[in-house]
């Protein structure tokens, strides 16, 4: 047996034996309590992955399975890697085994063509159901291939018609895969074949050494042949979904996969080429915080810094020190196209004299082969017109857009003239992440430093404070509408990005939907103020573009706007309730500053900002209640000395964040012990820089104000 295959066995051997060894105590609840990365296999690039890998699960907002294994060398990590956890459309892959093992069984043929029915249609991910009429015909291995590369629920469920769903559990458990099961058709509950597990797990279940066991299996071609396991993983590397582990890895990194996602649940496994030796990585997620769908919901991004630190680790040695392998590009032939094809007719009409005036147009065709052909015979190297790896080692540095031809001199001249910043002021303030940033007086809102304080910014849920001071000035003229009934509309309920969890139909007092606005960032409940407020204001003087006319939200906007023009707010301008990005929805720090410093006039405002967790029972149509518990996104709460007042995050707008402090313990029995500080930071890199960058701003700040007193840390 070749050297390889025998450390493949090996670790394949492992896997299994470690199952058996977990069965016994696997947990009977989707998850057990928190257990820390493991690497079976000891060697100092492992156990720095288990760190790394550890200290990524340790800070998410969820239950976490992994299973890592290095198919060439035997090194595997793994947590949790025995508890059968949900899949959503992971299970996926495993109708994609059956499908094949029955096609090369003769059970069924993936050539045949199966019709597609309006009754066969069901809603999410895929293609078929928004774009195919009913009555089209396409082959069963194209729907085998719509089900895994674009996860397509309508031909996931047109594929199970033809194999079975208790056929699919059958060959898992006979593979020794007793976990891995599909309890019903996509979006078909009354189909489902094990309704209990329907209950705990969804769609279906799996363990994360399963489903590294299975690909292992897919990728040494042991359960079928090779036409069948090489057909598999090429529908595993079309995988659509960029969202999970792909977004950590590099341009070009080669992964072949299946994803799955619902509301709390997200999922990635498959095949990952690295310097080292291709690894089989699954990583298992549920009962996540982070229910949203945009791009940087915290489990999908978890699922990227994982695959992002496995490649790393992988193209090292096992010692923890650099492979040095140089990466070489690959061969080019005749249709190739792209910025690597771009890059070698500069090359070419660079090195070749006279010049083979190529145009640079990406395209690789007969004149770029030709000139290939050229500079081949004067290198001595035959003329095949094929960039291959003796090609590009002739050819030396590639030249790019920006990379000219080296000239060494040049460059030494060019480095001699760049500018030299003066040194470090050791008394100026702390260098922060956050691209903007202003220190205000909570009292007087006068601001006492900034940078770039002025430049009005993206603000994302920073809005939502002009948007309670909107509803709180009414209020205060009128108390009894803190009691007043709020009914969430559909418009509010479909509202995306932060949530209160508020449903269309349901019922809450105006003084409660605060909390849903405030703590977790609700822009449903924003909208749902807009809609019940808006009509007792003036509409605005000139609609902004495309605005609908007959939407009350857009009276209680312009109503945000001339309350900022009111409490003398500079160069902000509100175009929604909520603060999701667009165009002209902007304010700077200062105004921030100035906003929150009239918002903290109202008691009920300070009430709730500084509130870390509230609940409410809500009522709904027909009577039904139902329990909402809204935590505060902000965590400087968790801090001594820290009462408020809002977070925010977009992509356009990065991490923002404004603060509220009293001055540290050993302050406040001096002459500063009434102070209060504001803090307006925006464009922070990270949820956790804009703490950082707020914190240093705050310990700088009172340094300042009490004339350079030490502090204790807090």
């Amino acid at each position: 047996m070749p050297h390889h295959a025998r450390r493949l066995t090996f670790a394949l051997i492992a896997i299994w034996l470690v199952e058996l060894s977990a069965t016994a105590s696997a947990a009977t609840s989707i998850v057990a309590p928190a257990s820390p990365v493991v690497a079976s296999k000891p060697s100092k690039r492992a156990e720095r992955l288990a760190d790394r890998i550890g200290a990524l699960i340790e800070s998410h907002e969820g239950d976490v399975a992994l299973a890592v294994v290095n198919l060439d060398t035997g090194e595997s990590l793994f947590r949790r890697a025995s508890e059968p956890m949900p899949t959503a459309s992971l299970i996926k892959l495993a109708v994609l085994i059956e499908a094949w093992r029955q096609d090369r069984a003769g059970l069924i043929s993936l050539d045949d063509e199966v019709t597609l029915r309006e009754e066969d249609k069901v809603p999410g991910s895929g293609i078929l159901t928004t774009h195919f009429s009913a009555g089209t015909k396409i082959p069963l291995r194209d729907a085998v291939r719509l089900m895994v590369v674009f996860s397509d629920n309508t031909a996931t469920n047109l594929v199970l018609d033809k194999v079975g769903l208790k056929s699919v559990n059958d060959t898992m458990a006979s593979l020794g895969c007793h976990d891995t099961s599909m309890h019903a058709k996509v979006f078909r509950g009354d189909t489902s074949i094990a309704p209990e597990r329907s209950k705990r797990f969804g769609l279906g279940s799996i363990t994360a050494r399963q489903a590294v066991s299975l690909l292992a299996r897919i990728h040494r071609k042991e359960l079928f042949d090779s036409k069948a396991c090489d057909a598999m993983l090429a529908d595993l590397a079309a995988c659509d979904d960029k969202l999970k582990v792909r977004r950590g890895l590099p341009a070009g990194a080669k992964w072949a996969h299946k994803t799955g996602s619902v509301n709390a649940v997200r999922t990635d496994a498959g095949l990952l080429e690295t310097p080292s030796g291709t690894v089989a990585l699954c990583i298992l997620t549920a009962n996540n915080k982070d229910t949203s769908w945009g791009d940087e919901n915290a489990a999908e991004v978890l699922c990227g810094e994982i695959g992002k630190a496995v490649f790393a680790a992988f193209s090292r040695r096992s010692d923890g020190t650099s492979l040095d392998k140089k990466p070489t590009p690959p061969p080019l032939t005749v249709d190739a196209n792209g910025d690597l094809v771009a890059d070698l007719q500069r090359t070419l009409n660079a090195v070749l004299s006279p010049s083979a005036d190529l145009s640079v147009d990406g395209d690789f065709g007969s004149v770029t082969e030709a000139a290939v052909k050229r500079f081949q015979r004067e290198k001595g190297l035959e003329a095949s017109g094929v960039v291959d790896e003796k090609t590009w080692k002739s050819l030396g540095p590639i030249v790019t857009d920006d990379t000219p031809v080296l000239d060494p001199m040049a460059i030494a001249r060019e480095a001699a003239e760049l500018p030299i910043a003066p040194p470090d002021d050791p008394n100026a303030p702390p260098y922060v992440t956050a691209a903007a940033w202003a220190i205000g007086d909570a009292v007087t809102g006068k601001i006492l430093w900034e940078s770039k304080g002025d430049e009005p910014r993206d603000m994302a849920s920073t809005t939502k404070i002009m948007c309670a001071l909107v509803v709180l000035d009414l209020a205060a003229k009128d108390p009894a509408l803190l009691d007043a009934i709020v009914t969430i509309s559909e418009n509010a309920d479909k509202t995306p990005g932060s949530t209160a969890d508020v449903r269309a139909g349901e019922k809450i007092p105006v003084r409660e939907l605060l909390y849903g606005l405030l703590l977790p960032s609700g822009n449903d409940a924003a909208r749902a103020f807009a809609e019940h407020f808006g009509p007792r204001f003036e509409p605005p003087a000139d609609y902004p573009k495309g605005a609908d006319r007959s939407d009350p939200a857009e009276r209680f906007v312009a109503e945000m706007n001339r309350t900022a023009k009111r409490i003398g707010l500079s160069v902000s301008g509100f175009r929604n309730p909520h603060g999701l990005t667009v165009e002209g929805h902007k304010a700077s720090p200062a105004d921030l500053i100035r906003l929150a410093r009239a918002a903290l006039e109202h008691e009920l405002f300070r009430d709730v900002i500084s509130t870390r967790l509230h609940g409410y029972t809500i009522t709904g149509e027909g009577g039904y209640q139902r329990n909402c518990r809204w935590e505060n996104t902000n965590k400087l709460l968790g801090i001594a000395g820290y009462a408020g007042v809002k977070t925010g995050t977009t992509d356009a707008a990065g991490a923002c964040l404004v603060s509220l402090a009293d001055p540290p313990a050993v302050m406040k029995d001096g002459p500063l012990k009434d102070r209060k500080l504001i803090i307006a930071v925006l464009g922070a890199t990270s949820s956790d820089a804009r703490y950082t960058d707020t914190r240093n701003l705050f310990r700088w700040a009172w340094r300042q104000l009490g004339d350079h007193i030490e502090t204790t840390a807090e």
